[in-house]
């Protein structure tokens, strides 16, 4: 049996820049992944079968068009295995579950039929996140999610992330921006070395869908609140197109006891505690 590890997504910032013809929007976003995820295990069989628990696997589709099974077939060159998926992410979230279980699926695959992976480009076609989920090296992310610039390893910082258990469409989330064209990240971002500095350029930046979603779902503001009113919250954003929301902490401890007070407040929500993901997705 073969396993990979399908780490939640962050976009630290997302300034969506513009909008190409065929209604892709451009984006700039520095993304790094945290140590809550998924898993993905592979066995042999004799065709492709997928089989999915956790806390949110009823939530997920088991036809062709789960990414899952969409990354398996692209790379399964008619080879049969057995996939199990462990969902413990919440789907239509802002941070990559989906993306994050495919590129899982591909690197576990190729892993157990001792294939070379695909291009990202090829990769690219199961979805504009699954090729910046292929390393765990903070990146940033332009174009529609073709163009990745991997900066190295990330900084080890502890989160609080939290959705509301409200389900978000991206591509509602897209239509109910009013602006398209709005500025880039600035172009003096310090090097991580630096993290004071790097973190302070990082909070000078946006995301430009927290308010379109909110404007979808405004508990939002509610989760945004909450993570402002915490005293060791440095940075407080939406990922993606939401509707989780992050703080970047003081340290873990603080991370951790914030989100279980959180969680206690507010059992519906999902509140998890979270630090940099360093690990080569094993």
């Amino acid at each position: 049996m073969t396993s990979a590890f399908a780490p939640a997504k962050l976009n630290l910032c997302l300034h969506v820049t513009g909008l190409r013809d065929d209604g892709y929007h451009f984006l700039d976003s520095v993304v790094m992944h945290v140590d809550v995820g998924d898993k993905i295990w592979v066995d042999p069989q004799d065709h492709l079968t997928l089989s999915i628990s956790g806390p949110f696997g009823k939530d997920i589709p088991t036809g062709r068009d789960n990414l899952v099974l969409q990354a398996a077939s692209l790379v399964s060159n008619n080879k049969g295995a057995a996939i199990w998926l462990e969902k413990n992410l919440p789907p239509s979230a802002g941070i990559g579950s989906g993306s994050s279980d495919a590129a899982a699926t591909v690197r576990a695959l190729c892993d157990f039929w001792q294939s070379p992976e695909l291009d990202l480009q090829s990769l690219a076609g199961l979805g504009s996140d699954v090729p910046v989920c292929m390393s765990t090296q903070l990146t940033r992310m332009r174009g529609v999610g073709e163009k990745l610039d991997l900066l190295g390893s990330p900084p080890e910082l502890a989160f609080v992330l939290i959705n509301p258990r409200a389900e978000v469409s991206t591509p509602r989330v897209f239509t109910a921006l009013k602006r398209k064209s709005n500025s880039g990240l600035e172009k003096d971002m310090p090097d991580i070395s630096d993290l004071e500095a790097w973190l302070l350029w990082l909070s000078a930046q946006r995301n430009d869908l927290e308010q379109p979603a909110i404007s979808l779902a405004p508990v939002i503001v509610d989760v945004l609140d909450e993570l402002n009113a915490l005293p060791q919250a440095k940075i407080v954003r939406m990922s993606g197109s939401g509707a989780t929301c992050f703080a970047i902490m003081q340290d873990r401890s603080s991370a951790k006891a914030a989100a279980e007070r959180l969680q206690w407040e507010h059992p519906i929500w999902w509140v998890k505690d979270a630090a940099t993901c360093f690990a080569d997705f094993s």
